[in-house]
């Protein structure tokens, strides 16, 4: 929690101010009992109605001076807390884009999602309520209490037996809940990550008819989350009625003290109004402790889990070498690589070498590993034992943004991003010129695409590019790695949706190319690799076949099976 608060040093004028004017607002606060005391004893008492109207006319401005007061530190506050929690946002955002694919895979989707909404969000009300009732609360009690020994001594006496114990309850029921709330968060976390993989597999659910199980599972989930809640919701629940039974039974003790010194002469009516006031405030201020505590505990379990996640340093540490004059030779020697937990490799003993400008086609079954072999090439992920050259050169040596800059990926899953064709674009390279933007548009078979959008390049995109086709999305996605002119281009089964005319005017525009790129093209369609310059056959992270179309068609049975699977009458004519 250090770590976090010292993020708050720039709102170190709000948080100073918002509790000093808290502070001016609960000195008003104490007035009030000792003016109702002399309304009782003075005014009444004498029957003097413009002394009443003078005091009531007092207690009305100590009200509207309070008030203010409580207005500026509510701006305070609300500022501060604000601010910080921007501030954390981006921070932990900013964290979590350095890290490598593999802590992100580790930590899961939902995790994050929670840390950044829902974790972040406890740690602002926390603190907007800590930095407006910390110190006035205490303030008020101490406060009430030194008030009740200006008044009577031995009447004080209750104020001071009933408030160590009343603190003792508070603190108790804060240490016991804390890390009962702590293990509220993580269950947030498993129905989150349910809830996300539910709405994100929706049509698989309805195409297999699991929805029943799925709500069943979830359901699970959402009862061990309730339970968790409850359990922690019991305890602070005691907080409220345990405060309240104390106060009262000292209320009634102060009411018979205070009667009996009223009878002797030794106290006023007034002045015992003033103390059962004082201890009135006293219990309204523990009522608001108690709930600051709950909210300060869970702030602080999420604010623990952000500095968790905070501490965790990033797996890859980029080299010094710039890529700047990258070329687009690689090498793969003897490279075994996989993911963390994973019972297996999902790469084992792999080599082979592509020269610049050269196409290199990558086929194989689901799971096969193709993916994973792309992506050691940016250095997505880290091999566990060989090594991936570029132009010579380890790529863990590289700059990693460098390198990146001179490398295009276009993943499987065509991902847009809400604003216009023309901002997604210029993500490949946010210097580039309409011209270039066009160019690179007309080599990925996307001119037409935008040419029939009403305002072309500046045509809006809805959040992942939901008012294009899966094809159209695949073709802006190429178009917006072309921008860049990278040296080497990824093309991670991005054409999985465009039609064989369309995917062929592709690999035909990018190797009309006056310089093409080192071009590695990842697909399941034999059609998609056959004109490629080396074809690599993968099954079960092995590679099991190198070689053209028709080396492989002679010598690979895996290339074999999955070309004759899908050209049929070719098997007839081969047979013949």
């Amino acid at each position: 929690m250090k770590k976090l608060l010292n993020m708050l040093l720039p709102y170190k004028k709000e948080c100073i101010l918002a509790p000093l004017f808290k502070l001016l607002e609960a000195s008003f606060e104490l007035l009030i009992p000792l003016v109702v005391a002399h309304i009782v004893d003075t005014g009444i008492a004498a029957g003097d109605s413009g002394y009443i109207l003078k005091m009531c006319a007092i207690m009305v401005v100590l009200g509207l001076i309070g008030l203010l007061c409580a207005v500026t530190a509510q701006y305070f506050s609300a500022a501060a807390a604000v601010g910080f929690a921007a501030s954390l946002r981006n921070r932990v955002l900013k964290h979590i884009l350095r890290l490598s694919y593999s802590q992100i895979d580790q930590l899961g989707t939902s995790t994050l999602i929670t840390r950044m909404t829902s974790d972040i969000n406890q740690i602002q009300n926390g603190l907007n309520l800590t930095l407006r009732l910390l110190l006035r609360s205490p303030f008020v009690v101490f406060g009430a209490m030194v008030m009740a020994f200006t008044i009577d001594f031995q009447a004080a006496l209750v104020f001071a037996g009933v408030i160590p114990l009343l603190c003792i309850v508070v603190f108790g029921i804060m240490l016991i809940t804390m890390p009962m709330y702590r293990r509220v968060q993580t269950a947030l976390d498993a129905v989150t990550s349910a809830a996300r993989q539910n709405l994100t597999g929706v049509r698989v659910l309805r195409a297999f008819c699991k929805e029943a199980e799925e709500v069943e599972a979830f359901e699970e989930k959402t009862q061990h989350l309730t339970l968790q809640q409850l359990s922690a919701g019991r305890i602070s629940a005691l907080m409220n009625p345990i405060t309240y039974v104390m106060i009262n039974f000292a209320v009634i003790l102060l009411i018979r003290i205070g009667a009996w010194k009223v009878d002797s002469g030794i106290l006023t009516q007034g002045l015992v109004i003033a103390l059962y006031n004082y201890m009135s405030q006293i219990l309204v201020e523990l009522i608001k402790m108690a709930n600051l505590i709950i909210s300060i505990t869970k702030a602080v379990a999420c604010g623990n889990r952000i500095c968790q996640l905070l501490s965790l340093e990033p797996s890859q540490c980029s080299g010094s070498r710039p890529a700047d004059s990258l070329q687009g030779h690689v090498q793969f020697r003897d490279v075994t690589a996989g993911y963390p937990g994973a019972g297996h490799p999902a790469l084992e003993r792999i080599s082979f070498t592509a020269r610049p400008g050269q196409t290199i086609g990558i086929i194989g079954g689901t799971g096969s590993g193709k993916s994973t072999l792309v992506n050691l090439i940016p250095r997505l992920y880290d091999v566990l034992s060989g090594s991936v050259l570029l132009d010579g050169v380890d790529v863990s040596d590289y700059d990693q943004a460098s390198l990146r800059r001179r490398i295009g990926v276009v993943p499987q899953k065509a991902s847009l991003f809400q604003g216009t064709i023309r901002e997604n674009l210029l993500w490949g390279n946010e210097n580039a010129t309409d011209d270039q933007l066009w160019a690179a548009l007309e080599m990925a078979q996307a001119r037409e695409v935008v040419k029939d959008k009403a305002g072309e390049l500046d045509a809006p995109v809805e959040q992942g590019g939901l008012n294009f086709s899966g094809g159209q999305r695949q073709r802006l996605t190429i178009a917006r790695a072309l921008v860049r002119n990278p040296r080497i281009l990824i093309l991670d089964d991005s054409a999985s949706a465009l039609d064989y005319a369309t995917e062929a005017g592709l690999r035909k525009a990018l190797q009309a190319r006056k310089d093409p790129p080192t071009t590695f093209l990842v697909s399941q369609r034999a059609a998609s690799v056959r004109y490629a310059d080396l074809i690599l056959v993968l099954d079960d992270g092995s590679l099991v076949g190198t070689g053209t179309h028709q080396q492989l068609l002679a010598s690979c049975p895996v290339y074999q099976e999955i070309y004759y699977s899908q050209f049929p009458k070719e098997v007839d004519r081969h047979e013949v």
